[in-house]
């Protein structure tokens, strides 16, 4: 399972042309994808007004959404963002560090456009689509 993150979500219901939403756009049909209810979250929060939240909420739905239901993704999420600031590295969102070790724990790979994620890949083994 291939998770696509918000950064990419965006450019996609936006219509911009870059190698991640081509990868998405060549593998949709053939690859599963999903994502978290927090990235569904980030992308609505995006919308302008009813119709377009009804729109992307509508596409979203076509997918897996994963809801984790306990605490155990918060805490390792901490121990993650602690271990890089160990190494001198701040992550810029509390939501990419529960995606990130969401995906870490899951075992699925993560569809990105966000540097923070290259660090939780160089140092915590999070797996991730290179288009």
């Amino acid at each position: 399972m291939v998770i696509v993150d918000t950064s990419v979500w965006i450019d996609i219901v936006n219509g911009v042309r870059n190698p991640h939403t081509d990868w998405y756009l060549l593998h949709s049909p053939l690859q599963r994808l999903g994502l978290t209810d927090l990235i569904l979250t980030e992308v609505l929060q995006g919308t302008s007004n009813t119709a377009e939240f009804d729109r992307i909420h509508h596409l979203l739905n076509n997918f897996v959404i994963f809801h984790p239901e306990d605490s155990s993704l918060a805490l390792q999420a901490a121990r993650n963002y602690q271990l890089l600031r160990g190494r001198g590295i701040t992550i810029r969102k509390t939501i990419d560090c529960l995606i990130a070790t969401f995906c870490i724990e899951s075992g699925h790979a993560l569809l990105h456009r966000d540097r923070d994620f290259d660090y939780f890949e160089q140092y915590l083994g999070l797996k991730t689509i290179k288009p």
